[in-house]
């Protein structure tokens, strides 16, 4: 006899399941990395906007700035994203640094600087980001 079979059976949907798992546990660390590059990244390029947005204001009067108001400082150039924190110290006289981070990240900290060192990076050029983990 014949016997007509429709279905699975449970050890094949556990061992489907366990599969499903398996590569769950590798996908998953993966991208929770992903979102820290994100981060990162937008630290980078905010910082490199801010270079740009401190060179406009510098065209327009000779001296750059430490005010991110939209009325007197670079903030009419630029705005940062959201969760980027920059911070440019008050002491900058024909030159210029800046540091950023991010709320939602701790540990790192990505700074700039143009006319003067880099406050992250004795190393990088001038205008060049560079983040490190802290």
């Amino acid at each position: 006899m014949q016997s007509n079979r429709k279905g699975f059976t449970l050890i094949e949907l556990l061992i489907v399941v366990v599969i499903i798992g398996i590569l769950a546990a590798i996908a998953i660390p993966k991208f929770a990395a992903t979102k820290d590059k994100a981060y990162i990244t937008a630290m980078t390029s905010d910082l490199k906007n801010l270079g740009t947005a401190e060179e406009e204001f510098f065209a327009d009067s000779h001296v750059y700035t430490t005010d991110s108001s939209t009325a007197t400082g670079y903030g009419k150039y630029f705005h940062a994203t959201t969760g980027v924190v920059i911070t440019i110290p008050t002491d900058t006289v024909g030159h210029w640094s800046a540091t950023a981070t991010h709320n939602s990240l701790s540990g790192s900290e990505c700074g700039i600087g143009y006319g003067t060192a880099n406050p992250e990076s004795t190393t990088a050029g001038e205008g060049e980001p560079v983040c490190i983990a802290k």
